[in-house]
């Protein structure tokens, strides 16, 4: 941290590389579309850019980054409700797309999202969270709960899921 804060151009990558998945993902757990998303990732990071010298405990720099992301991420979303756009989001390249293999990866897709929609709010933001696989610390300052219920919280949550998506998934 103290390097990047001395504009160090490998440290800054580093710490993009570390946390950029997590501020996604806590942007889209929030509803945003991807450009709405885009732009709030863009945000966080000019605001620790900002406030870089005001951090007082660099270890703590994930969970600032954390709830930072899910007000700016609220913020987005009260825009996006005054001033609806369209925010589509093209699916990404697979490696061999075979009519077979696409369906295929469709189908369980739309099975885990509808099953991930019958979920109560609070496991579907946990679940995308855990999707960038960010620490408990992170997870715990985005969804504004003790770290000690991250754990039982996704065991209960995914066991939901499981039970959503049946034996055969």
């Amino acid at each position: 941290m103290g390097r990047a804060r001395d504009g160090d151009g490998d440290a800054w990558a580093a710490l993009t590389r570390r946390y950029t998945d997590m501020l996604w993902a806590i942007a889209r757990s929030r509803g945003l579309s991807q450009n709405d998303a885009a732009d709030v990732v863009q945000t966080v990071w000019l605001r620790l850019v900002e406030r870089l010298d005001a951090l007082r405990d660099p270890r703590r720099i994930g969970a600032w980054l954390a709830v930072t992301t899910a007000r700016e991420a609220e913020r987005a979303r009260f825009r996006s409700a005054q001033w609806p756009h369209n925010g589509a989001v093209r699916p990404a390249a697979a490696a061999e797309r075979t009519p077979e293999r696409v369906w295929t990866a469709r189908e369980r897709l739309r099975l885990v999202a509808g099953a991930l929609e019958e979920l109560p709010e609070r496991c579907r933001q946990l679940l995308r969270l855990f999707a960038t696989s960010p620490s408990y610390a992170d997870v715990a300052a985005a969804l504004g709960i003790p770290v000690g219920s991250i754990g039982p919280t996704r065991t209960r949550c995914l066991s939901a899921l499981r039970q959503r998506l049946g034996d055969d998934f």
